[in-house]
């Protein structure tokens, strides 16, 4: 992985770069993307690529961990917020935007990562859970639904739109609105099936 040294400001910027250039590639080409084309988008060099990160696996992890840092970052305001309903309800929106704008999924299958992002995974599993507990304590979502739960539903708005030819890019609103009135306790019926375990 990249040095833990803090970087110049220019540096900074040339790893940001270098992050949306290849988030965009993947999204495009898949793992088949080249490091040259990458930097091509990025404006940068192939040694630049392979200064801040020493092989494509290393490049990939980063992308991971960016993208689940800054989920882990709202869910951490949110589990603050005086709407615990309202909080959950906004960082499955947040997640499912995220989505929508790069769908990276198949990343996290591109191998083993390294324990950062494992680390970062947890974390963002520790802030769901809190997050759909504090919304059940409120009586904002159903007494049997689950952090585990929410957690498969994040992928579900952009998973079902995806299957829309010519979709609007909103349409995964639709499918997450309909996901969270299902998650509220009005009108529940009891699940046919127990949760799953924790992620």
């Amino acid at each position: 992985m990249t040095s833990t040294r803090p970087l110049r400001a220019d540096a900074v910027r040339n790893r940001r770069l270098l992050l949306a250039a290849a988030a965009d590639e993947f999204a495009e080409r898949g793992l088949d993307a080249s490091v040259a084309d990458i930097a091509r988008r990025a404006g940068v060099g192939k040694g630049t690529v392979f200064r801040h990160f020493a092989t494509k696996n290393d490049l990939i992890a980063a992308i991971v961990l960016d993208r689940i840092d800054a989920l882990n970052a709202v869910g951490a305001e949110l589990l603050e917020a005086t709407d615990p309903g309202a909080a959950l309800l906004e960082f499955l929106t947040v997640a499912a935007h995220q989505r929508q704008q790069r769908d990276l999924s198949f990343l996290h299958e591109s191998g083993e990562l390294p324990t950062e992002v494992t680390r970062a995974r947890e974390e963002m599993s520790q802030t769901v859970h809190g997050l759909v507990d504090r919304a059940r304590k409120h009586g904002a979502v159903r007494a049997d639904v689950t952090g585990a739960d929410i957690i498969l539903l994040m992928c579900a708005p952009n998973y079902v739109a995806s299957y829309v030819p010519d979709a609007s890019p909103d349409l995964w609103r639709r499918y997450l609105a309909i996901i969270f009135d299902g998650l509220r306790p009005e009108g529940a019926h009891p699940l046919p099936h127990p949760a799953p375990p924790t992620p």
